[in-house]
């Protein structure tokens, strides 16, 4: 009598590396992040939606708590960059006004995925920052102090002031997020920087 032919235990598919694995990773990440939330998208989602092994993701990060922090700070450090770029050059405080909401709204259009995650996150990340001296919302505050003690607007509370400008542009974002405002951001800079430059010069 022959004897049974024994089963070999199927082995899990191993995903071959892929190359270029890491901003793949990140893109699908993003996608789960703004979709799902972070707490609820895992390390073996983002591979899968990658088209990579969870392994890939765990060489280039330890988990998807330093992942999101990662991609929420890339926007953050470079909104904190053009910000005081523009708002301690040279000009006018229009001009000034106008350059910085210019290059929020070129900074969203560039990569609105990004730009998104980094919007629907401050909440999550912002109380647990150092408050750095290149921080955007310390920037714009020291910028406030400035104007005020230049006299180049009315005196107040500059952590208001900074809140009520940065909401202009933050909200317009938010919007945008949820499709109530067409087009890409930067076609309304003009307007923002107007409405931002009446919450500066109001008493």
């Amino acid at each position: 009598m022959a004897r049974p032919a024994t089963l070999t235990p199927k082995q899990p598919d191993k995903k071959p590396r892929v190359r270029n694995a890491k901003p793949k990773i990140e893109r699908a990440a993003l996608k789960l992040f703004i979709h799902e939330g972070v707490d609820a998208a895992t390390t073996r989602e983002i591979a899968d939606k990658a088209g990579v092994s969870e392994g890939a993701l765990y060489r280039h990060y330890k988990g998807k708590d330093e992942l999101a922090l990662s991609l929420f700070q890339e926007t953050h450090n470079r909104l904190s960059q053009l910000l005081t770029e523009a708002l301690t050059g040279a000009g006018s405080l229009d001009a000034k006004v106008h350059a910085a909401v210019t290059a929020y709204c070129n900074l969203a259009d560039e990569d609105f995925l990004l730009f998104s995650f980094h919007l629907v996150s401050l909440n999550r990340y912002l109380p647990y920052d150092k408050r750095r001296e290149d921080d955007p919302v310390s920037v714009t505050e020291r910028i406030i102090v400035g104007l005020m003690e230049a006299g180049a607007i009315a005196k107040g509370d500059p952590a208001l002031k900074a809140a009520m400008a940065l909401g202009v542009v933050m909200q317009a974002g938010q919007n945008k997020i949820y499709n109530r405002l067409p087009g890409p951001l930067s076609q309304h800079a003009p307007a923002l920087a107007r409405a931002v430059l009446a919450v500066l010069k109001s008493t």
